[in-house]
């Protein structure tokens, strides 16, 4: 007879006939294995303010307001994600403001980006809309490692090369005039 189908008398006889207070069994975390796939989802509802790193695939589906460092992102049709990115691979399908770093960048129909793309391969579906800059990468992203992960090594994601740090400093340097943007340079 299933659980679901008897009375509540019947399941408090046999829950104590059974032993179903008696203690469970330890359960450990799986060991990754060399070459198993870790996916980090982030779901829908989910606010998220500050940095994310993953030595896996993050797949977004709610908000995140912050860098995000990992071996491949998805940013699902209606996430919103607003900081800077560096990833091996990224495929955007929501909504994106900021700066990306990645090997490969592709933004499908649904996408909504704001901002700079760095790049060695750069796909953009139609109906996809892009608002910025895309620029080559100087060298290949690399994916996070353990030692990252675990604080022993700073996170990459926070010290641009010399070139990016120009074109950020040029947008810092920029004042708002009448609604519209005016470079000062000193």
């Amino acid at each position: 007879m299933s659980y679901f189908s008897q009375s509540k008398g019947e399941r408090d006889t046999k829950s104590v006939d059974t032993g179903a207070f008696a203690a469970k069994p330890e359960v450990s975390a799986p060991i990754r294995k060399q070459g198993q796939e870790i996916v980090s989802t982030l779901g829908p509802g989910l606010l998220i303010t500050g940095n994310v790193v993953s030595t896996g695939s993050v797949q977004i589906f709610g908000r995140v307001l912050g860098d995000i460092h990992a071996a491949r992102l998805l940013i699902s049709k209606g996430a919103r994600v607003e900081g800077k990115v560096l990833a091996q691979e990224a495929v955007i399908d929501g909504d994106f403001k900021g700066t990306i770093h990645s090997n490969s960048v592709k933004l499908q129909a649904t996408a909504v980006v704001e901002g700079e793309i760095f790049n060695n391969s750069l796909v953009i579906e139609e109906n996809a809309q892009f608002e910025g800059v895309a620029r080559r990468l100087s060298k290949p992203v690399e994916a996070p490692t353990d030692a990252q992960i675990s604080g022993q090594v700073a996170a990459p994601i926070l010290a641009l090369a010399p070139e990016q740090q120009v074109t950020t400093q040029a947008y810092a340097q920029g004042d708002m005039v009448n609604g519209s943007a005016v470079q000062t340079t000193y």
